[in-house]
């Protein structure tokens, strides 16, 4: 039988999300019990497992939902054999405490899952469900994995050009920029405190989950225009000069002209979600109140994706020890981020990060500087 994966054109200017949607809807054409794809990505560090897209008959049963991977036996074992795997019977899920599982059971009553490998590293979990029991049978399946493959594709396809554009940047960075006091472990915490922050607000602002991954991919570049400051000024000892301070805070415009260049250059202009990364690069230091630079944007007139960033670099900021100042605690952070809320910070975004200190915590003690990184250097004089 021809299978129509590709009867209606995918365009790259499509989200993923469309991407999905039309990929359903042709898989559907010929397999119509197939109610949900979704997919799932996963965060090596931190052992993670994120809901990322999903193309849903009845709406989304689950979404801005993550889980440790260690927690989840049959999703660690079917990794670890690299192989798909079909469920006849969801209910044999009905006495799990896990909460996807319980949202799943509850609709659906078959599946087929199949792990995402991208250079022999797992990348996360492709998702086929039907509501009708027993549906995956091995004829299924069998006709079934063009779409998996074509799926499993898309997925690469979106989230290749960013690992390229982090790749070439972070390698950029490593050269330029070796001089520059934030950690690689700073940079672990920031991004994942953003994410927290996001998922946080997502159900008020309509924040879907790929929204989310994206800003988690491209909140480490918040600073890459750091690289165009000069060592004179970055390494300064003391208080900067006016002139110094305004080659200080250009790096904000000079990132979102390196962005710009990065992506004509590299040929990915249309990567997915551009402007979101160039919106964090360029206004991660405005203010609540219009009193931040380089535009005096003020409220909601910030792009929310940098509102998140700026409170999740500065409460990391606070919370790391640094060669000119000591580590503050939790509550010297909260209370700080507390009193400036409505003014510096988006009072959504501080609300957010304190109502989830569990998970502040958490990654505040995975991932610690190195001693070495935080040692006093010789000249060196902080971007605060």
């Amino acid at each position: 039988m021809q299978h129509r994966a590709m009867e209606k054109s995918v365009s790259a200017s499509k989200s993923i999300q469309d991407q999905l949607e039309t990929a359903h809807e042709n898989l559907k054409a010929e397999l119509p019990g197939v109610a949900r794809i979704a997919a799932a990505l996963y965060d090596q560090k931190t052992d993670q497992l994120k809901t990322f897209v999903n193309s849903t008959d009845d709406g989304s049963p689950l979404t801005h939902y993550e889980a440790r991977l260690a927690d989840v036996p049959s999703l660690r074992k079917l990794a670890e054999s690299g192989r798909g795997r079909v469920v006849d019977d969801l209910s044999i899920f009905d006495n799990s405490d896990a909460a996807h599982s319980q949202v799943v059971v509850d609709r659906y009553g078959s599946s087929y899952t199949r792990p995402l490998y991208e250079g022999g590293r797992l990348r996360g979990f492709l998702f086929f469900d039907a509501v009708e029991k027993a549906f995956f049978t091995p004829e299924v399946v069998q006709r079934l994995s063009v779409y998996a493959d074509f799926v499993a594709l898309l997925l690469s396809s979106s989230l290749f050009p960013v690992r390229m554009l982090e790749s070439a940047v972070r390698v950029a960075s490593s050269v330029t920029h070796s001089r520059d006091p934030e950690t690689g472990a700073h940079l672990d915490r920031m991004t994942r405190y953003g994410r927290v922050v996001a998922l946080g607000i997502a159900d008020e602002l309509g924040l879907d989950d790929t929204f989310i991954e994206y800003l988690f991919l491209f909140a480490p570049l918040h600073d890459l225009g750091k690289i165009a400051v000069p060592d004179r000024v970055l390494l300064k000892e003391g208080r900067l000069t006016p002139d110094e301070l305004e080659v200080m805070t250009s790096h904000v415009t000079q990132g979102a002209k390196m962005i710009d260049q990065v992506l004509a250059n590299l040929g990915v202009e249309t990567i997915p979600y551009a402007d979101m990364l160039r919106n964090i690069v360029l206004y991660h230091h405005e203010r609540y109140d219009g009193a931040g630079y380089p535009t005096g944007l003020a409220g909601e007139a910030i792009p929310i994706e940098a509102r998140i960033v700026t409170v999740a670099d500065v409460f990391d900021a606070l919370t790391s020890e640094r060669p000119y100042k000591r580590a503050w605690t939790f509550s010297e952070t909260i209370d700080y981020l507390e009193k400036h809320s409505g003014k510096h910070f988006d009072p959504l975004c501080v609300a957010a990060l304190v109502s989830r200190l569990d998970d502040i915590e958490r990654i505040h003690d995975t991932f610690q500087d190195a001693p070495e990184s935080i040692r006093l250097r010789e000249g060196y004089a902080p971007d605060l």
